[in-house]
């Protein structure tokens, strides 16, 4: 694949913008068809998509590709073709007394031309879901995989262009000035996953066309530990969610805050947790993702050495390989709120553990930092639990495990503020994808007609009965 230049974007903009307007919608037919062929050449491509992120990672497991990349794509590819039907039929509304001789519907209208920006973390199915959605949606797509994963790229490229003609679905390379021009392009809706910094810029640009947004962010996802609860249980699910992918997942667990007193013992059930997924090491390990690549390998050394310069104590689990980008985990302990690794999203596997006295505390804490994209509470009061939920805002939620509410289709997935604007995934996808169109028929007869001129006392009349 060669990259683009913005003069390209344009005309490809143009294509699409065209073709949709003289073509019309896809019928559900077409759009299930589509979804079956994306699938299908999913599938078929399997072990190149493996390989290929294996290749732009250096080291990445093939076998969790396939559960944390394909998995969910193909989950949720199935969950679209079964309820699309549902989705795309017209909702009839109500209408008052006075019109009831008319009838209102609301029809789910396709937008227009979609432009995805992917990024570099899950490059395969952070493209092809919201690909997906536009296209049950009915749209056309440009879609932007990451540069930092060019391999990949390459085969998503492959994969589209053979399901799909250019005028319906193209995917574009190129550096960040390519990406600079795409979010400046007059979409009628940008999707974009990344990090909170490029998402700012992304919604800028939009804004300059008056372009809605969807923007799936990040942010320091919490892990909150009720009193009592089993100390083993909170490690290993935690160790789960914070190693897939080395910790280079948007709702990863980014830190722990538990009760003064179980500090100690999640420490030591944190390091036996991290030996059982892990027992062979991680260097060459076949089941260990490296970091993708130097950059962020030294930001994530460098947020460990400015928290043992400030007194942090760091516990190491294995041997890192700079060459490699293979960063063992870490756990931090006496953590101060101030540390360069309480200051932004780590994106790692380091794992920063805070403790606190009472909920209240908890609470104040989390609502003292940007809202996060995840939130992950461990406990079975019901009580102190939902006052956590009621007094926070954030994206979505797993009660007593991590991760596994991004794999629900039928939740909505986004986050709010800092970590997100709107929301897809399922239904909710759909919705933000399509324009929702309403619709009124009126009857032969209804009151507004005696509301026109030449007025008289029968106009007076309803007009008091209507204001009643």
């Amino acid at each position: 694949m060669s990259d683009v230049t913005p003069a390209d974007l344009h005309r490809i903009l143009d294509r699409q913008r065209a073709a949709f307007l003289n073509v019309g919608p896809p019928d559900l037919k077409q759009r299930r068809t589509d979804l079956r062929r994306l699938k299908a050449e999913i599938l078929k491509q399997r072990g190149d998509i493996v390989r290929a992120l294996k290749t732009d990672f250096g080291q990445r497991s093939e076998r969790e590709s396939a559960i944390v990349e394909l998995i969910p794509l193909v989950q949720s590819l199935n969950y679209m073709i079964l309820h699309l039907g549902r989705w795309m039929k017209p909702e009839r509304r109500h209408v008052s007394a006075y019109f009831q001789c008319g009838r209102a519907w609301v029809v789910r209208q396709p937008i227009g031309v979609v432009g995805i920006i992917a990024p570099w973390n899950y490059p395969v199915s952070l493209a092809l879901v919201p690909l997906a959605t536009a296209i049950a949606a009915g749209n056309r797509v440009m879609l932007k995989p990451s540069e930092f994963t060019s391999v990949t790229s390459a085969v998503i490229g492959e994969i589209v262009r053979t399901v799909f003609p250019p005028e319906q679905v193209s995917v574009v390379t190129g550096d960040g000035d390519v990406g600079a021009a795409f979010s400046s392009l007059p979409f009628d809706h940008i999707l974009f996953t990344g990090s909170t910094a490029v998402g700012k810029k992304v919604a800028e640009a939009a804004a300059r066309n008056l372009t809605p947004v969807t923007l799936e962010l990040g942010g320091k996802s919490p892990v909150v530990v009720e009193p009592g609860f089993s100390i083993g249980r909170v490690a290993d699910r935690v160790a789960f969610g914070k190693l897939t992918n080395a910790g280079q997942t948007c709702v990863a667990p980014d830190y722990v805050l538990v009760p003064e007193n179980d500090k100690d013992a999640f420490a030591k059930a944190w390091q036996e947790a991290v030996k059982k997924l892990h027992p062979g090491g991680y260097v060459g390990s076949p089941d260990y993702t490296a970091i993708l690549n130097q950059h962020h390998y030294e930001r994530l050394s460098g947020l460990i050495r400015d928290a043992e310069e400030h007194g942090a104590q760091i516990i190491r689990m294995g041997s890192d390989s700079a060459a490699s980008h293979v960063l063992a985990p870490v756990l931090i302990l006496n953590v101060k709120p101030e540390m360069a690794v309480m200051q932004e999203e780590i994106f790692g596997p380091v794992l920063p553990v805070l403790t606190y006295r009472n909920l209240d505390e908890a609470i104040a804490f989390i609502n003292a930092r940007p809202r996060p994209l995840a939130l992950y509470y461990f406990g079975d009061n019901r009580v102190d639990r939902d006052r956590l939920l009621k007094r926070t805002v954030s994206g979505n939620v797993t009660i007593n495990g991590t991760l596994m509410h991004y794999v629900q289709d039928d939740l909505p997935f986004g986050g709010v503020g800092d970590s997100g604007i709107g929301a897809y995934h399922g239904k909710e996808g759909f919705i933000a994808l399509t324009h929702a169109r309403g619709v009124y028929r009126q009857g032969r007869f209804n009151a507004a007609m005696l509301l026109q001129p030449p007025f008289g006392k029968l106009t007076d009349a309803i007009t008091n009965l209507i204001l009643r």
